[in-house]
């Protein structure tokens, strides 16, 4: 019985593959039917560079305006084809530089002839962008955009007992087939291709490998020069670049000093196959699979690239200045293939100072991969880890995974120069808050002063590991709360390997009282609105606010909407609202004047005016509302023992919006209520003394 479900149970499965991409990945034919391809589409002989950068380009553009900055943001790079599993968030700028490299090295310019170096912190997603183009370029190869050829010998020949064999050869460094072609004929059969629908001309670079050229010239020999019949035993197929099976994309990560060879990366003799083929020098008793050799046509990637011996840095320099490799005892061999490394800072230190690696750093183009440095794009990588797919069994209270990022961002940041801005403020900057006085030319100025901002400070990896100790930890009853994680954040700090100096570690645990501090305005603001709880009344509170300072900055009346009179604008509402943020007397018309010069600006650019883009009013409009409406319940009342059952109902009904509006659990829900209470209770017994 099992056995008969079985057997129903593989046709099913069966049917769930695309044979018809089968087919289409697998394709072979003659040389004929390849160069009939090229005359369609000559975009299957393009150079690696050409490939990635239209790879990249394939998923989608976006662009957006940041600090009055153009930048284009790439969907490649958001991972869409593999769920979003190595996203990167918050480095579009260092991104865009990158694809900038790729399109000047397509196009020829002089970076296709350079090693891209990633350059930055530990945890900055340098290897993750790597691994990202390495993935991305598997998938594109299989698509017909992405499609490319190779091809194999196939020939018959006459062993030593008289009986011919057929022999297929696959090139084994996966070329182009127009390198059959020879070079003085190259320039006609671009001209009888021609440039195709997708305007790109035929770029034929290159020579034969050792092990093809070899056969090719014997197959000369055979036909007594007939290059016709020679490529008859060319059989041309769809090549699918794939790192698992070492085509198109080599890892290479430097070992031990006293293990490493560089015949790892350009290959070596076939000890086992001399005595077949009677010579070490015979191409044919070499392993062309060093990983210069399986990444042509595709991409190689250098893991701490500057932790390579010097043996390796020859190869390296004549693989990226000529693009041509030296195989033990055989000529050099061109390659195609895109060349990127990463290292971090220590180690990029050591090669400017060392005169002897002058020639790599001359070929070098660095791109800085700094840690993210604003506050949305931090959250949202530990929002991706922790989902409530991937959490079992916890709940993470609101506001925790951002007091993390928060923290975490603000050890990135320096201090501002100027006096009269808070590290704090300067994150809500960054972010994309309003403040008074401050414009986009004075973020701007910030990012420009601070030249190094985000090179050092936290990596996600240990904020990462943190959270996953709150998670597995006994306490909390379920529920992990901020206080949980910023209490795992500070107590790593003694351990923490990268952490150089006393002061440093000082630093780091001051911002963490920062954090704490930002948490309680956060959560009180979020409990008041929580009791008011009507959005309605403060978006009409905040169009009053505007019609009355409008009419007070233009020195006009406002109509009351009741009588229909025009009357005075209500200095008393206005200062009342003032006052929840200490707005003194003496500032109140520059306030207001920043707020309608705020609201024209938003109008000049098409946007409308909410009172949530601006931090401070939207503070001040609901204090003023909580102010309004504060006798509904007594914050105070939370932290006695004995509460009466009219105030119980009235708790319940707050903790009722707050699980319902803002993300809260039962649990966290009664925790948050009971800080923020002692918090009042804290506030009040300051005012009794």
């Amino acid at each position: 019985m099992a056995h008969a479900e079985t057997s129903q149970l593989v046709p099913r499965i069966a049917a769930l593959q695309d044979r018809t991409s089968y087919f289409q990945q697998h394709w072979e034919g003659s040389f004929e039917d390849y160069l009939a391809i090229v005359r369609q589409d000559p975009a299957v002989t393009r150079t690696a560079y050409q490939r990635v950068h239209d790879m990249i380009l394939s998923h989608g553009t976006a662009e957006h305006v940041d600090n009055k900055k153009r930048v284009v943001r790439y969907a490649f790079f958001s991972d869409p084809q593999f769920g979003g599993k190595d996203a990167v968030f918050g480095l579009d700028v260092p991104l865009m530089r990158l694809v900038n490299v790729f399109k000047s090295a397509a196009q020829g310019y002089g970076t296709e002839r350079r090693v891209i170096l990633l350059h930055g912190p530990v945890g900055s997603s340098k290897s993750t962008i790597a691994r990202l183009l390495k993935k991305g370029l598997e998938a594109y190869s299989r698509t017909p955009e992405g499609a490319l050829y190779t091809y194999s010998w196939d020939v018959e020949r006459t062993g030593a007992d008289g009986v011919r064999r057929r022999e297929v050869m696959p090139c084994p460094m996966h070329e182009e087939p127009l390198h059959l072609v020879p070079a003085e004929w190259r320039e006609q059969l671009v001209a009888e291709l021609g440039t195709g629908r997708s305007g790109y001309a035929v770029p034929v670079e290159g020579d034969l490998c050792p092990a093809c050229r070899f056969v090719y010239q014997e197959l000369m020999t055979e036909h007594r020069g007939d290059w016709q019949k020679v490529v008859e035993h060319v059989r041309v197929r769809r090549l699918i670049l794939s790192e698992k099976d070492r085509v198109g994309i080599g890892t290479f990560q430097p070992k031990d000093e006293k293990n490493q060879d560089s015949t790892e990366l350009t290959g070596d003799i076939n000890y086992r196959k001399i005595a077949e083929y009677g010579s070490d020098s015979d191409p044919r008793a070499f392993n062309f699979d060093g990983e210069f050799d399986i990444a042509n046509r595709g991409i190689i990637e250098f893991v701490e690239i500057l932790k390579l011996d010097v043996a390796f840095l020859y190869d390296l320099l004549g693989a990226t200045q000529e693009h041509k490799i030296k195989p033990k005892k055989f000529p050099q061999t061109d390659i195609d293939e895109v060349i990127i490394g990463h290292t971090n800072e220590p180690e990029y230190r050591k090669l400017q100072s060392n005169e002897f690696m002058e020639a790599l750093r001359d070929r070098t183009v660095k791109l800085d991969v700094p840690y993210i440095t604003r506050l949305d794009e931090e959250v949202r990588i530990y929002r991706r880890d922790y989902n409530g797919q991937r959490i079992r069994g916890k709940h993470i209270a609101p506001h925790t995974l951002e007091m993390a990022a928060m923290w975490a961002v603000l050890t990135r940041l320096e201090d501002p120069k100027k006096h009269n801005l808070t590290l704090v403020q300067k994150l809500k900057l960054y972010n994309g808050k309003t403040l008074p006085s401050f414009t986009e030319d004075n973020v701007k100025e910030l990012r420009k002063e601070a030249a190094r901002e985000g090179m050092e400070g936290i990596s996600p990896r240990y904020v990462q590991d943190k959270i996953s100790n709150a998670l597995v930890s006994d306490q909390g009853e379920g529920c992990v709360n901020p206080f949980m994680v910023l209490n795992e954040l500070e107590a790593g700090l003694w351990q923490h390997s990268l952490i150089s100096s006393e002061e440093q570690r000082r630093r780091y645990r001051d911002l963490l009282g920062d954090v704490k501090r930002e948490y309680e305005d956060v959560v009180k603001n979020e409990v008041q609105r929580a009791i008011s709880a009507d959005e309605g009344a403060v978006a009409k509170l905040c169009a009053n606010y505007v019609d009355n300072i409008k009419a007070y900055t233009q020195r006009e009346k406002v109509r009351n909407k009741y009588t229909g009179q025009y009357e005075e604008p209500d200095e008393r509402l206005m200062r009342s609202v003032e006052e929840k943020i200490d707005i003194p007397e003496s500032r109140k018309e520059v306030f207001r004047s920043e707020i309608m010069n705020y609201i024209g600006a938003l109008a000049i650019e098409g946007k409308s005016f909410s009172y949530r883009t601006n931090e401070r009013l939207q503070k001040a409009l609901e204090l003023k509302l909580f102010e309004d409406q504060k006798d509904f319940i007594k914050l105070k009342n939370l932290v006695s023992s004995v509460v009466d059952r009219d105030t119980q109902e009235k708790i319940d009904v707050v903790r009722q919006r707050l699980m319902k509006g803002a993300g809260y659990c039962e649990i966290c829900s009664t925790d948050v209520l009971n800080f923020v209470a002692s918090i009042f209770a804290r506030g009040d017994a300051k005012e009794e003394r």
